[in-house]
């Protein structure tokens, strides 16, 4: 059996100036090596690469916090992927066709640039593993010190990740912000169903259907704070509500919050626009301008631009008694080219991305001050270890009307995110589709907490009760959804099969033609979901179902089949309507 050791483990690097160590623990089964890099005075540290070759047996697809639908294992020249605080996570998983972990690796470091380059090696047919550090401008350092988790346990993939979530949150700085429990509730977005062109009035006729169907939030966004309607960021930086749009900001919370409702607003974090009253007093302190957007990325280096989001936020937040903010964009943050950043006397940080950090601990560390239950949700990709430090909802990239993808990044997310709370993208589909084709939406992200953009006054009476039913059925297992033991099956097949348990329920979602095995031991209840448009489900049962109560309920709600039923040992082919649930009491 292969065993990683220092001796295997290289580090190197094409400068003399620095000195390496490496000290080897083991604890239970999981080894760690703590890496030291020294020199004798405070340098900009060159490249630094780690890497080992590890047997590539048994191994079918990767897990990464970026691999979205591509699970494939890369060849060893490929660029493989970068993690920062704002970025990903330092954190890969190889795994069999059975689920089963075959190597898993966390770098301690989830702050500071770190690039995974890992793939097969066409020469030896191995696993070529290389984690390259110092590949963005950093500190001025003497010391630096990190550790390599591995993990090469023969357990499923997904308690690999869940294990690697709960190392990073046991480790100092990584302590996870609190998540209220409104952050696990769904919520109303308007930017499918609005976009850029809202209006007070509207916003709210839509929120009162809302909460009907369930929703306990509304998240108003991009669009408040101007009237230009092109996408692009021009008129961002000054955030004052637009008039013509939102003509008194806090009576109109005031009306969503007497309606039941939780408010979130919108803020692109890094970009101030050329039209905007604060573009001169800005237009020197940027990482750089984006001509496309109209728009310069702020440098948060400078302790003035901090302290201006900082206040504008607080000041947003008191005065219009906000719930929480969708403080999007953070992954702008960055440099636009690999060259040096400039340094200047004006900032306070070298690092941009210490910098970052600072920004973003001040915020969440002042706002949980005006409001302890404060939300903040970010979306992939600034969804590692890190950001858990500074916000509490998690939620997948635009992804509109694909239900797969938004599918595959809430379970990416769910694996890594620990207690934080994930939500899916916003769920939308067409007006002219067929019911049971526009629930395939919300039954790929159930998973979830479930984020709703379309106009509920727009929607016919087939599709009103689609929503209704599936938002009053999410409400009803919320705690077997979210809480309960989350098992994601092939993710190179992108998650055809998920179950979550506890001990008095189960459920299993299929979202593919395919044998459906429950188990043995299974609790009280058990519910499967047929969220495919398939009609027929297929069981291999390895107990017996005896006097078990039966109901079945199509895409709208509508109760189908109510029966006894007894079922043997082996196979049974059961009739099911499209995008329907199956309930076993």
């Amino acid at each position: 059996m292969f065993k990683l050791s220092p001796e295997i483990l290289k580090i190197e690097s094409e400068s003399e100036e620095l000195d390496f160590g490496v000290e080897h623990s083991k604890k239970e089964q999981i080894d760690y090596f703590k890496i030291s890099i020294e020199a004798e005075e405070k340098i900009d540290f060159p490249e630094v690469t780690l890497s080992f070759f590890y047997p590539f047996v048994d191994i079918q697809s990767v897990w990464h916090p970026g691999a979205g639908r591509d699970k494939s294992i890369a060849a060893d020249w490929e660029d493989g992927f970068a993690a920062k605080a704002a970025s990903l996570a330092p954190v890969i998983t190889f795994l069999s066709q059975k689920d089963q972990n075959r190597l898993s690796l966390a770098y301690s470091e989830a702050m500071e640039t770190v690039r995974f380059k890992m793939g097969v090696n066409e020469e030896s047919g191995r696993l070529n593993c290389r984690i390259i550090l110092f590949t963005q401008p950093s500190k001025k350092r003497s010391h630096y010190q990190a550790v390599l988790r591995v993990d090469t346990r023969e357990i499923p993939y997904y308690q690999a990740i869940k294990d690697i979530s709960a190392w990073y949150q046991s480790r100092k700085g990584y302590q996870p912000a609190s998540v209220p429990a409104a952050a696990k509730e769904p919520m109303y977005s308007s930017w499918y169903s609005f976009h850029q062109n809202l209006k007070a009035a509207e916003i709210e006729k839509e929120a009162k259907k809302a909460k009907k169907l369930g929703c306990e939030a509304v998240i108003v966004d991009d669009g408040w704070q101007t009237v230009d309607n092109n996408r692009g960021y021009a008129f961002c930086g000054d955030w004052e509500a637009a008039e013509s749009r939102i003509p008194d900001m806090k009576k109109h919370v005031e009306r969503i919050h007497k309606l039941g409702l939780k408010y979130l607003l919108w803020y692109s974090v890094p970009f101030v626009g050329v039209h905007s009253k604060v573009w001169t007093q800005f237009k020197d302190k940027l990482l750089f301008y984006a001509e496309s957007r109209g728009a310069g990325v702020l440098d948060p280096r400078y302790p003035e631009v901090r302290n201006y989001l900082i206040e504008t936020y607080k000041t947003a937040v008191e005065e219009w008694e906000l719930d929480g903010l969708k403080l999007d964009f953070i992954d702008q943050f960055a440099q636009e080219t690999e060259s040096n950043l400039k340094v200047d006397p004006g900032m306070d940080f070298e690092s941009l991305d210490q910098a970052v950090d600072k920004l973003m601990l001040e915020i969440r560390k002042e706002l949980q001050q005006l409001n302890p239950e404060i939300m903040i949700e970010f979306r992939q990709e600034y969804i590692g270890p890190y950001m858990r430090k500074y916000g509490n909802i998690f939620r997948v990239n635009d992804c509109p009307g694909d239900a797969v993808t938004n599918r595959v990044g809430t379970i990416d997310l769910r694996l890594l995110a620990g207690e934080t709370a994930v939500h899916s993208d916003m769920l939308m589909w067409s007006s002219e589709d067929s019911p049971e084709s526009a629930a395939l939406q919300l039954l790929n992200v159930i998973f979830a907490v479930p984020q709703f953009s379309m106009k509920l006054s727009d929607l016919s009476e087939e599709h009103l009760a689609v929503a209704d039913f599936w938002l009053g059925f999410w409400k009803e297992y919320k705690e077997l959804l979210l809480e309960g033991k989350l098992k994601a099956f092939s993710p190179g097949h992108l998650y055809p099969l998920i179950s979550s348990e506890n001990e008095e329920q189960k459920i299993i979602a299929v979202y593919d033609k395919m044998l459906v095995q429950p188990g043995k031991n299974l609790p009280p209840e058990l519910i499967l979901v047929n969220a495919t448009l398939n009609e027929e489900l297929v069981l291999d049962l390895e107990t017996k179902f005896k006097d078990k109560n039966l109901k079945i309920y199509n895409s709208q709600g509508q109760l189908v089949e109510n029966k006894k039923i007894n079922l043997e040992k082996g196979l049974h082919k059961i009739e099911v309507p499209p995008s329907s649930c199956l309930i076993f009491k």
